[in-house]
C-alpha cells in the first residue's frame, strides 16, 4: 500500500489544474486520510459526499479505498473552460465512481459504503441539513461511519476579527458581487452542533475532535504562536472532525412528535405552534 505523502504527490502531478492542491492537499487531506485508516482498512468502500473535483478522493483511492463520489461542480469554475471535462476525466483515471449531481438523488445503493464522509460542505446549507443527513446515513452499512468535517465558527481568527469590530462572516465584497445563487458559508458550526447532530441522527460519536485545517491563511511570522496557543485552547482551532457509528438498528429520523417539536422552536418564538 502507498504511504500518504506518496499519493499526494502522484495526485499533484495529475490533477488538471496546476496549483490548486498545493492548500487542499497539505494537512487537510493527512488529516482526513490518517482518521480514515484508523477505523478503516483497504478496500473498504467510501462516498465523498460534496467531493468538489475529487483532488482528495483520488489521494484515499490510491490508497487503497474504493471510492466513489458525488457532486453538482456547480461552482463558478468548475464550468468554465472545459474544466468539467477535465474533471471527469481526473475521476476516470483514478477509478472514482463519481455521480453529477442531477435532481437531489443519490445514485448509490442503500447501506452499501463503509463510511460517508463529507468534507467542508454543510457550512454551505441553506436549509437544515436533516433530511440530507438522514439519506447519507441510510447509504451506510450497519456500523458503519459518517466522517464530516466543518469550519469552526468561533475560531481564534473569527473571536480577534469580532472584538476588532470585523464580521466573522465572508467578505462582503465577495458576497455582494458573487455571481448566481451564494454557493459560500451560510451557518458555520461549533462543537455543541455536532453533539447535538450526531444526537439527533441517533450515531454514537466515535472522535470528535478540533483540527487545523486552514493552516496556510494564517501568516508565517505568526503561526508558531498559533499553533502553540491552539495547543492549549483546543477550541480556537479553525475546524471541527466528527466521526460517528451508525448502530445495527438505526433507522432514519426525519420528524420529531408534535411535543418535542414544539419545545424546540419555542426558542424561536413563544407563539410557535406545532
Amino acid at each position: 500500500m502507498m504511504r500518504i505523502e506518496d499519493c499526494k504527490n502522484e495526485v499533484k502531478k495529475e490533477f488538471p489544474f496546476p496549483g490548486y492542491v498545493d492548500n487542499a492537499l497539505g494537512g487537510v487531506v493527512d488529516n482526513i486520510a490518517c482518521t480514515i485508516k484508523k477505523y478503516l482498512n483497504p478496500p473498504a468502500k467510501i462516498l465523498d459526499f460534496g467531493s468538489g473535483p475529487c483532488d482528495k478522493t483520488a489521494v484515499i483511492q490510491c490508497l487503497g479505498y474504493e471510492c466513489s463520489a458525488f457532486d453538482d461542480l456547480l461552482d463558478d469554475w468548475h464550468r468554465k473552460e472545459g474544466n468539467l471535462k477535465k474533471i471527469i476525466n481526473f475521476t476516470k483515471k483514478y477509478n472514482i465512481d463519481f455521480k453529477l449531481a442531477e435532481n437531489g438523488y443519490l445514485p448509490f445503493q442503500k447501506e452499501y459504503f463503509d463510511m460517508v464522509m463529507s468534507h467542508d460542505v454543510l457550512e454551505h446549507l441553506h436549509d437544515s441539513p436533516r433530511d440530507l443527513l438522514n439519506d447519507l446515513c441510510e447509504l451506510i452499512k450497519p456500523n458503519g461511519l459518517l466522517f464530516i468535517t466543518v469550519p469552526n465558527l468561533v475560531n481564534i481568527r473569527k473571536r480577534i476579527s469580532v472584538l476588532c469590530g470585523k464580521t466573522n462572516l465572508p467578505d462582503y465584497g465577495t458576497y455582494y458581487w458573487y455571481p448566481g445563487p451564494w454557493r459560500g458559508h451560510v451557518r458555520e458550526y461549533v462543537k455543541k452542533d455536532l453533539i447535538l447532530l450526531s444526537q439527533y441522527l441517533g450515531l454514537e460519536i466515535l472522535e470528535l475532535r478540533s483540527c487545523h485545517h486552514m493552516l496556510h491563511r494564517v501568516p508565517k511570522k505568526v503561526r508558531p504562536i498559533y499553533l502553540e496557543l491552539t495547543k492549549i485552547f483546543t477550541g480556537w482551532r479553525d475546524s471541527w472532525l466528527l466521526v460517528a457509528r451508525k448502530p445495527k438498528n438505526w433507522m432514519p429520523q426525519k420528524n420529531l412528535p408534535k411535543e418535542e417539536l414544539s419545545k424546540i422552536m419555542e426558542k424561536v418564538s413563544p407563539y410557535y405552534k406545532t
